[in-house]
């Protein structure tokens, strides 16, 4: 059993390791070739890059042994339960509860607070994206109970999502297009999928690859609707700042290349208790009060959990330890280099190589290929999705370096979405749908922040609160194309008799 365990551990981690060999490249060609200067913490780097492997190992071992099995455990119970009542109350509860401690959405949060000068506030901000995930989650549950296609509330959603743009101050379109893609935290994905395909393989007529996917889909959705009606009230009631006065301030709301302190390790360990905690006290409340029923294989499930803790944990320790700062530094000297081509580029291969290293992708990519029993390959799955983003991080930034207002893009990236959508297989539109949700986690968010913040405060007539914020955007909204796009080459080699 031990020998066993080790040999599963160990392949995870030859795994690991193999996910961040394209981030390593990545940062050895810029720093090594473009910027030309060693990094001063080359032995934190490596021993950084050791502890995400480990992590990511662990995480992913966990996922399987813990958070899977209680997600897709309490969705079949609820069906039986029969209770729509609390089977919607859980969806919107573990939403909320998830959200509103997410890191990216507090650093978010604070972000936009200070460099509107308090106009928006990071709480009230922070409490209408959760209330959106809840919601959304309420929404895709039931959409799953009624079998509805998809494709209506998305597309529906996005139709929204542009009207209320036109109205919306364009101070906040930008960072209302990011609060999509910062809802989905690493713990959250694996747990809100498992929810979505047990409730579709327990229920008769639903397909698990069809209806059990798209609930983060709706959870990336629902957040860029209300924060833009939170902006329009926001800006309606308050004196908003001009772009020149913000741009006068800009020192204050510099980006901070915080280095790493051994220090801060043991905050870093409750600060990943924290934000995991909310998530395990909904699962058991609603497990042992509401259901009244004792979980299945208890002490395999806390070691699994235990196990999400501590890769998770491991995993953010080893980012901070090298591969955060020296990103981040390398995204500043190049905007200070003024060529826009390395910029490109350089947003290109970090937004591939950090998404292949995203756990939450990584975890869904898992649960993909199992549901579709092999039709969905995993690591394609992954190139795939990591392509998209790495081709919406690029134009993200072409975006902000020319001062084009962003949702003349966004809107254009929805209108694709939509004439995809009917020509994509039905398996794959819900996944692609998921992959925008999935791709903006732990890893991709604080470099591509730091990024489009680095960019706007470097280049003359930017603004950061207009500017500064939308990639995030970028990098959700172009997964779903490439997503799509491979779903239907996929089918059109397989009508031709060829594998593909």
């Amino acid at each position: 059993m031990i020998k066993e365990s080790i040999k599963i551990f160990a392949d995870d981690l030859k795994n690991a390791f193999k996910d961040l060999l394209p981030i390593i490249i990545v940062v050895a060609i810029f720093q090594g070739l473009i910027i030309q200067a060693m990094p001063t913490n080359l032995l934190s780097i490596i021993i950084g890059l050791i502890i995400v492997a480990v992590g990511l190992a662990l995480f992913i071992r966990g996922l399987e042994l813990g958070i899977f099995p209680i997600g897709e455990g309490l969705a079949i119970d609820f069906a039986r339960k029969g209770s729509l009542f609390w089977l919607l109350l859980f969806a919107f509860t573990i939403g909320f509860a998830t959200t509103v401690a997410e890191p990216a959405l507090i650093a978010i949060a604070a972000k936009a607070e200070t460099i509107s000068h308090g106009l928006i506030d990071a709480f009230w901000l922070r409490m209408t994206v959760a209330l959106s995930v809840g919601f959304a989650l309420l929404v895709g549950v039931l959409r799953i109970l009624l079998g509805h296609p998809i494709s209506y509330y998305i597309i529906g959603g996005y139709i929204i999502v542009v009207l209320v743009t036109f109205f919306a101050p364009r101070e906040i379109i930008g960072l209302a297009y990011d609060s999509g893609g910062v809802t989905t935290s690493t713990v959250t994905v694996p747990l809100v999928a498992a929810l979505g395909i047990g409730l579709a393989s327990s229920i008769k007529g639903r397909n698990p690859a069809i209806d059990g996917f798209g609930l983060i889909a709706f959870a990336s959705l629902t957040p860029m609707i209300f924060v833009q009606i939170y902006g329009i009230i926001a800006y309606a009631s308050g004196n908003a700042a001009s772009a020149p006065e913000v741009l006068a301030t800009l020192p204050d709301a510099a980006v901070q290349i915080e280095q790493f302190a051994w220090q801060d390790l043991l905050y870093d360990l409750l600060g990943t208790i924290k934000d995991v905690a909310p998530i395990i006290a909904v699962i058991f409340f609603f497990q042992y009060i509401i259901i009244k029923k004792p979980v299945a294989h208890l002490r395999r499930i806390i070691i699994g959990i235990i196990m999400v803790i501590l890769g998770l944990y491991a995993f953010i320790v080893g980012l901070e330890m090298g591969l955060f700062p020296i990103g981040e530094t390398i995204a500043l000297q190049l905007t200070a280099m003024k060529n826009n081509l390395l910029i490109y580029l350089f947003a290109f291969l970090i937004g591939f190589s950090t998404t292949m290293a995203e756990p939450a992708l990584l975890a869904i990519a898992i649960k993909a290929e199992e549901i579709s029993e092999g039709k969905i390959k995993q690591t394609i799955l992954r190139m795939v999705v990591a392509l998209g983003v790495a081709v919406g991080i690029a134009l993200g930034a072409y975006r902000l370096i020319s001062g084009d207002p962003i949702h003349y893009y966004i809107i254009g990236g929805y209108l694709i979405v939509i004439i995809m959508t009917y020509f994509a297989p039905a398996y794959i539109v819900p996944l692609a749908y998921d992959s925008g949700g999935v791709t903006t986690s732990t890893v991709t968010v604080p470099l591509v922040a730091a990024l489009g913040l680095g960019l706007a405060e470097n280049i003359a007539g930017r603004n950061p609160l207009i500017d500064g914020f939308g990639l995030i955007a970028f990098a959700s909204l172009f997964p779903m194309i490439t997503v799509m796009g491979y779903g239907i080459h996929a089918e059109y080699y397989k009508k031709k008799g060829r594998i593909v």
